[in-house]
């Protein structure tokens, strides 16, 4: 769903500048659900404005008023308005674990191989 500024009056957000941009909304999620609070695609593409913990989280216990953490990733001031859509919100299950410390983990076929190496490892040999 799309999330919409509460402004008082317009905001100006300068370049590398971030702003707590209130929605005038609150939310209470049953246990066992978070709201994802993610940027809009057509802010970014247009005018390099991001949320900068994304996606941002708001915890089911939590009852105070959603705000979004707008950041102006570009080189001109811009401008956040009363009712502009500003970030969409998804809802989403998660499950609760308990930890257990183990000595060794698991192998798979990609092991710790970092950013970039997914699948790689499947490939070798093959091509």
């Amino acid at each position: 769903m799309d999330l919409l500024a509460a402004v008082e009056s317009d905001v100006s957000i300068n370049p590398a500048e971030t702003v707590l941009v209130p929605t005038g909304i609150s939310v209470q999620l049953p246990e066992g659900f978070e709201a994802q609070v993610r940027p809009r695609s057509g802010l970014a593409i247009k005018h390099q404005i991001g949320i900068l913990n994304s996606p941002g989280t708001i915890d089911s216990d939590y009852r105070g008023e959603v705000k979004i953490i707008l950041t102006n990733f570009g080189k001109q001031p811009f401008v956040v308005r009363r009712g502009d859509r500003i970030a969409q919100m998804v809802i989403h299950r998660y499950a609760r674990v308990e930890w257990e410390e183990v000595e060794s983990l698991d192998e798979t076929d990609r092991g710790g191989g970092g950013f970039g190496h997914t699948g790689v490892s499947s490939l070798k040999g093959k091509m």
